[in-house]
């Protein structure tokens, strides 16, 4: 059967909008009957007339749809994001892959919002996608409220297709003749918001014993409305003495080289559900600090001896002993980083060719 329509938003400010187009392009080269499409979710707040011109128009009412979705892509706010993926599952026979699944950490104004959006998705698709089994359970807390035995049964039946690991970027392996000298910074990668570790990481520096290079590298910028927040991290990093520095965004090459040369690779974010910036680092050779939690306990099992795990407390300890012995924070020869892309978009191939049109899975 040939696979579903998969779109994407062409929002490249966006994670999980690259992840839908780096696993749609995989899907394509595999199968190459896979149709792409860009699409405008303002659009569907135009009802069934702009879900049809979403998707391109002339499709039948069964044609089955793929997307990747969070609250915060889809839309200004958790409501009109549900709304929008509600107008085009009307018109089509839509899937969905789940991103950033809603935690208590969100808060007790957040976290209601966003648990009644993601009801609101799964009620709505035929297809269930999450990216770990500790997604998978995160999905299940999230309808255990919901209105309904069909919501909680699609829950259920979430599949886990976990995220890629990416061909890599910049020339060298792993071996030690191909890395490159180190530049001295403990390194941050991904969009800075609050939550995602770059604070945790500034105050485990400062720690630091006297002596070392208290350097910070954020490779990346700011997500969108967070600047403000930035530039308090980096006053704060000022009054600790550490030296932090922001890199603003850089092109896929130029991240995976300044990946490469980061002394230390650090994911501080405690409250992960999963996480790109881990692949990016895999892809780079690293073997990041990582502060231990289900989902990094997770990961660590599926690609073993390619990330450490470390306690909250024992965060500056590890970074010392890391720019202390700089080969800890390269993966081993021999160490694999699977799934990779093109295992990934078999599990997707695998997963439609499954079902029939209009059946939930």
């Amino acid at each position: 059967m040939r696979p579903p329509l998969l779109v994407h938003l062409a929002d490249e400010s966006h994670g999980v909008d690259r992840c839908a187009r780096t696993v749609a392009g995989a899907v394509a080269r595999l199968s190459p009957a896979t149709e792409l499409r860009r699409g405008d979710a303002a659009d569907l707040d135009a009802g069934a007339a702009g879900a049809t011109a979403f998707l391109g128009g002339g499709l039948p009412r069964d044609a089955r749809v793929h997307v990747h979705v969070t609250d915060r892509l889809w839309g200004p706010d958790p409501e009109r994001s549900a709304a929008r993926i509600e107008a085009l599952a009307a018109v089509c026979d839509l899937g969905v892959t789940l991103h950033d699944l809603p935690q208590a950490s969100d808060g007790p104004t957040r976290l209601p919002r966003r648990l009644a959006f993601y009801r609101r998705v799964v009620a709505a698709a035929s297809v269930v996608v999450v990216n770990s089994e500790h997604e998978r359970h995160l999905l299940r807390d999230a309808v255990g409220g919901g209105e309904g035995a069909g919501v909680a049964q699609a829950a259920q039946v979430a599949h886990v297709v976990p995220l890629p690991v990416p061909a890599p970027r910049s020339p060298g392996g792993t071996d030690p003749a191909d890395r490159p000298a180190p530049d001295g910074a403990v390194a941050v990668l991904g969009f800075f918001y609050p939550g995602k570790g770059h604070r945790e990481v500034v105050d485990a520096v400062a720690r630091l014993p006297r002596g070392a290079a208290r350097r910070v590298t954020a490779l990346g910028r700011a997500s969108a409305g967070h600047e403000g927040e930035l530039a308090e991290l980096v006053a704060h990093a000022v009054e600790l003495g550490v030296d932090l520095r922001v890199t603003g965004f850089l092109s896929d090459d130029d991240l995976a080289t300044r990946a490469r040369t980061a002394a230390v690779p650090v994911i501080a974010h405690q409250h992960v559900s999963a996480s790109g910036s881990l692949t990016d680092w895999l892809a780079a050779g690293r073997r990041p600090l990582v502060l231990d939690s289900p989902y990094f306990r997770e990961m660590a099992r599926l690609r073993p001896g390619t990330l450490t795990l470390v306690a909250a407390d024992a965060l500056p300890d590890a970074i010392a002993g890391a720019l202390d012995d700089p080969a800890s924070t390269w993966q081993e020869s021999g160490a694999s980083t699977r799934p990779d892309l093109d295992d990934v978009a078999r599990a997707y191939l695998d997963l439609w060719a499954s079902r029939g049109p209009g059946e939930r899975a």
